[in-house]
């Protein structure tokens, strides 16, 4: 009995000091992301929404800008996002249509990605409503990073440093794909672009030529004969300082359609050949052009619009149609000098500070 009393005299002391050492451990504290300061521009939209799930942090965004650069979301671990959304081309890839790890041609033209904080319907064809489902989009698709995102995750699990980021990021250092495309979009949403002379213009802080103001002029002008209002019918589609109104329209490409763009998202005989307008900015950068990247140059876009528009083209945008610089006419009809005055005015979009700003950059580099 008396053994028995020690024995349990020495438990109940060594238990009062372990619950004694463990009182008197400091608490781990949990890791609280940092908010991110996003700065918009004044003269830029200041209405914008973020998902309440997924706020911009510090943390959040560092970790998209990784993965946004990272290899091994393709699956042969030899291509990124940024494989075809280049930084010094804005975020494009200079190709009429973007190369997968396979070596095949994608579908369409690879997109700029600046100013994505303000677009909710994605890709040409609408087909995405937020980054984060965009993103999952090309890791998946066979001709593009032809990536299984689960596979994708075990791999990011396995390699240093991505658990303790994840933990920093987001609370956990166990990933899920639900993470890696809330980071990847965190990353994107700060990809701004706003410092092109065009905005130092705006801001007062610096003067455009006289033909880079007529320019302007012209490409916001939707022309009207009845006045003698010359315009070059760019601002209908890509008006605002976003440069694009983010609509999609049928721009008289085709007679008929290989691509049905938008029609094929929503199902709609009248949406057929459409496709996004995208944002002018930075666009001296971003050659070829269009959705299929058919021009190599923005003289032959200004040709186009001017002379080569199909007006038996289904669904063709009432704003074209009826477009042109003279009384009764079938196409726009600008000169010559009205078309080197527009081009001149794009180049004021070039925004040399987006396109090598250090927090958009690849971090391996």
């Amino acid at each position: 009995m008396a053994t028995n009393k020690y024995a349990l005299f020495f438990i109940l002391a060594f238990s009062t000091l372990s619950c004694s050492s463990d009182e008197g451990s400091p608490a781990i504290e949990p890791d609280t992301p940092t908010p991110y300061a996003l700065t918009i521009p004044k003269h830029l939209p200041q209405n914008y929404t973020l998902p309440a799930d997924n706020p911009l942090t510090e943390e959040g965004v560092e970790l998209g800008r990784h993965l946004f650069y990272e290899e091994k979301l393709s699956g042969n671990n030899t291509m990124s996002c940024g494989s075809c959304h280049q930084q010094e081309k804005a975020f494009t890839d200079g190709r009429a249509l973007s190369l997968g790890i396979d070596g095949l041609p994608s579908r369409r033209s690879a997109m700029s990605l600046a100013n994505m904080l303000w677009f909710s319907q994605l890709n040409w064809d609408g087909s995405a409503l937020s980054l984060e489902e965009q993103a999952r989009g090309p890791i998946e698709n066979t001709v593009e990073l032809h990536e299984n995102l689960g596979s994708a995750v075990a791999e990011l699990q396995a390699a240093s440093p991505y658990p303790r980021m994840f933990q920093k990021a987001f609370g956990d250092s166990i990933i899920t794909e639900t993470n890696v495309l809330k980071a990847l979009a965190q990353f994107e949403r700060t990809l701004i672009s706003a410092d092109s002379r065009y905005d130092r213009y705006m801001n007062n802080q610096e003067q455009l030529t006289k033909d880079e103001l007529e320019g302007m002029k012209l490409f916001l002008t939707h022309p009207d004969p009845s006045t003698n209002t010359r315009g070059g019918n760019c601002g209908d589609c890509h008006g605002g300082t976003l440069f694009s109104l983010r609509t999609f329209h049928n721009n008289g490409l085709d007679d008929t359609f290989s691509d049905n763009g938008l029609g094929d998202v929503t199902g709609l005989e009248r949406d057929k050949g459409k496709f996004k307008a995208p944002t002018m900015r930075n666009i001296a950068l971003t050659a070829p052009y269009m959705h299929d990247g058919r021009f190599a140059t923005l003289e032959e876009v200004l040709d186009h619009y001017n002379d080569h528009i199909k007006y038996n083209s289904p669904t063709l945008d009432p704003l074209i149609i009826e477009a042109s610089n003279e009384p009764n006419g079938k196409t726009l009809l600008l000169t010559a000098e009205e078309k080197r005055k527009i081009i001149a005015f794009l180049h004021t979009l070039t925004d040399p500070t987006f396109t090598t700003d250090k927090r958009f950059s690849d971090p391996n580099k």
